[in-house]
């Protein structure tokens, strides 16, 4: 099956995933009809990457020196689902269709039809963990640290979830092999959504694991997340040379819009990895300790 997958083009509504991970049948209540209720496979994603984030984070803020502490970490979870799904919503919004949104408001709550922006996302994420930083008297900075370390996984799950739904599909191969996805024409086009799961997901899950386990990355702020700035632009930035532009949307200078927002991802994350030294070596003074982690 899997020769076949690569030697000819495949029809999408062929496999076996379905947006809805399961139903709920319609039924009777108190004399009223309810239902029937469906949960995606998006909206799991969601749910999974935040849990499975919160639970990451939980294991290390076990490490000496940690910026927060349990009971923190658990109401910064509230702030950063407000953060990703406001950020991410309103980020499409603004950047992708903002004439559609103009002309009907209404649309912009309509979540489960899909449109949310990776770079709105992480705007708000950012900004949930300075403002409660802030508030609770600790470097958001170092939970920012943290937050990229984990944030792979969600993102790994998102993409595989737009596969499911078959959406935000790449741009024609160009030959016989590829998927053809409803609404995308008879040309097989790439998976685009598979490839970016495998590099914003796997892939830079492994290189950030890596720094914070196996290196003193996690004793410089900034470090880890320069590195994932860094590396999720350069990713995000490769994969849309084969992912499909959206409709009416240009970058700059030839680029997509995607790219065109990757190109300042990438200068901001080099310039945090090149500066953490810097920032560890002014706490240490500071605090007259050795290590701040």
């Amino acid at each position: 099956m899997l020769t076949e997958f690569f030697a000819a083009a495949v029809d999408f509504t062929t496999l076996p995933v379905r947006p809805e991970a399961f139903t709920i049948p319609a039924f009777s209540l108190a004399g009223s009809e309810w239902g029937p209720f469906a949960l995606r496979w998006y909206s799991l994603a969601y749910i999974i990457g935040i849990a499975g984030a919160w639970f990451l984070m939980t294991r290390m803020i076990r490490q000496p020196g940690a910026p927060l502490s349990q009971k923190q970490l658990d109401d910064y979870i509230t702030w950063a689902t407000l953060g990703v799904i406001g950020g991410g919503r309103l980020g499409y919004v603004l950047f992708y269709n903002p004439d559609k949104y103009m002309a009907d408001p209404m649309e912009i709550l309509r979540l489960w039809d899909g449109g949310m922006s990776f770079h709105g996302g992480c705007f708000g994420v950012v900004a949930a963990c300075f403002l409660h930083g802030w508030f609770c008297k600790y470097s958001g900075l170092r939970l920012l640290d943290l937050v990229a370390t984990v944030t792979p996984l969600g993102l790994g799950l998102g993409r595989l979830a737009n596969f499911v739904n078959g959406e935000l599909w790449g741009r024609p191969t160009g030959t016989d092999w590829g998927i053809i996805f409803p609404d995308a024409g008879p040309e097989p086009r790439h998976p685009s959504q598979l490839y970016q799961a495998g590099l914003e997901g796997l892939a830079l899950g492994l290189i950030l694991s890596v720094l914070f386990w196996k290196s003193d990355a996690r004793l410089k702020p900034g470090a880890l997340a320069g590195h994932f700035v860094f590396w999720m632009g350069g990713f995000r930035f490769v994969a849309e040379t084969v992912r499909e532009p959206d409709v009416g949307v240009h970058g700059l200078l030839g680029m997509t819009m995607g790219q065109t927002l990757c190109v300042p991802m990438v200068l901001i994350g080099l310039y945090l990895i090149l500066t953490a030294q810097g920032r560890r070596d002014r706490a240490d003074a500071s605090d007259g300790h050795t290590s701040i982690a």
